[in-house]
């Protein structure tokens, strides 16, 4: 078949945040199968290399640059808002749309050659005429719902501008619920957000995909270091990411240092922008920003703290500690998707969502070497038998290749 994929996100390196690990690997695949055309843009930090790189993973790469940043001042963002609100596209997704892409798209779509189109990340569905899918296959890939992490963000008091997201929420319900309507085919990372999108669009398939992981890249560890030294990984410049370490740093980590006053915590991850960065200043604490290998850092911690108290779909991080072997205590968030403390099942990780559960699941696997084997010997056999990307991708693959009006199971 002839795929053609839209991300307007650029697709590598896969270590460079959730949407390009995701998208990477779910292309790399079925190209193996299918030729697969990427339409993609340039953003700042995607060098010549890069590009040529990617190359080698598609049949076809088309790159634009992406649209310029908006100006931000306050009449801008009321002007956005309105356009928000009578046009019913979210100002984040039209940041990334560009007349030029849309031609080119037009062009593509109106050529005949494409048997199915494919948006990879619900940010590019604005690409997508909603008459073209009487000509050709229609699928979102949807790494979570936007409307979904508003509510949840409201929910849990962790949103950044609340009065504005209470005034967004129900314009992303409508945005959601619309934009849906388009697609033959929708996939999920998670039951929970399959559940939001069957709401939307009862009629469309619905496929559940979870993330997976390179397990050469997050290899077992050969041994448990022991000692106390937490870690957390993940983009420091993503919301949920820095709400997290801020979380983490200020009040779990003092209370698990009054206990264990060695206690160290590293953040590991690109991008530090300056309010993590600041949390280094704290005894104990080291900020890395991008480091050559995720898994050489993971190995060397006696615990991986997953502390996300926003953000909907399955989390790579956790499922990278739980490939290299790191035990994990994590929250509902960080947990979502995965079965780790079923009780008809091995123990894969702790589950915290308050302070006080945090630091009782952290000083238990302190102090217990034999948990601490038993999450790491868990936790990886649970990634590999469930959760590596040759997995995702034949369940993608089955998606694309599947017949119109057929739902293959997953």
């Amino acid at each position: 078949m002839n795929v053609l994929s839209l991300s307007a996100t650029f697709p590598y390196p896969p270590s460079r945040g959730g949407t390009q690990v995701r998208t990477f690997n779910l292309l790399k695949y079925l190209n193996q199968y299918h030729r697969v055309t990427v339409v993609t843009q340039r953003q700042e930090g995607v060098t010549d290399d890069e590009i040529e790189a990617l190359r080698g993973y598609v049949s076809e790469l088309v790159v634009f640059e992406r649209p310029p940043i908006v100006d931000k001042s306050l009449l801008r963002k009321v002007r956005r808002f309105s356009g928000f609100f009578l046009g019913g596209t979210p100002p984040s997704v039209l940041s990334y749309y560009s007349r030029e892409m849309q031609t080119w798209v037009d062009e593509a779509v109106a050529s005949g050659n494409y048997d199915v189109i494919t948006c990879e990340h619900s940010v590019n569905e604005t690409f997508v005429r909603p008459r073209w899918g009487d000509r050709l296959k229609t699928l979102v890939n949807v790494h979570s719902s936007i409307f979904g992490t508003c509510r949840q963000q409201l929910e849990t008091e962790t949103a950044e501008r609340p009065l504005r997201d209470r005034l967004n929420l129900p314009l992303l319900y409508r945005y959601e619920n619309r934009y849906c309507q388009k697609f033959s085919h929708i996939v999920v990372t998670t039951p929970e957000d399959g559940a939001q999108m069957k709401q939307f669009n009862p009629d469309s398939c619905i496929m559940v995909i979870p993330n997976g992981v390179d397990v050469e890249l997050f290899p077992m560890r050969s041994h448990d270091p022991g000692g106390h030294r937490l870690i957390f990984v993940g983009a420091m410049d993503n919301i949920a990411n820095i709400d997290a370490v801020t979380f983490l740093v200020k009040e779990i980590y003092p209370q698990v240092r009054s206990r264990y006053p060695d206690t160290t915590l590293t953040l590991v991850g690109s991008n530090p922008v300056p309010e993590v960065q600041q949390l280094a200043t704290v005894s104990g604490v080291t900020v890395t920003g991008r480091v050559p290998s995720m898994s050489d850092y993971l190995h060397e911690a006696t615990v991986c703290v997953v502390s996300m108290r926003i953000g909907y779909g399955i989390k790579n991080k956790t499922l990278e500690a739980m490939a290299a072997g790191t035990p994990i205590v994590g929250s509902d968030a960080a947990l979502e998707g995965l079965q780790v403390d079923d009780e008809s099942q091995p123990r894969r990780a702790l589950r915290a969502n308050h302070v006080e559960e945090y630091v009782q699941a952290i000083a238990h696997l302190f102090d217990n070497e034999s948990l601490r084997q038993d999450l790491s010997r868990n936790g990886r056999a649970y990634v590999q038998e469930q959760f590596t990307w040759e997995r995702a991708g034949q369940l993608y693959e089955r998606a694309i290749a599947a017949e119109s009006g057929v739902c293959p199971e997953t």
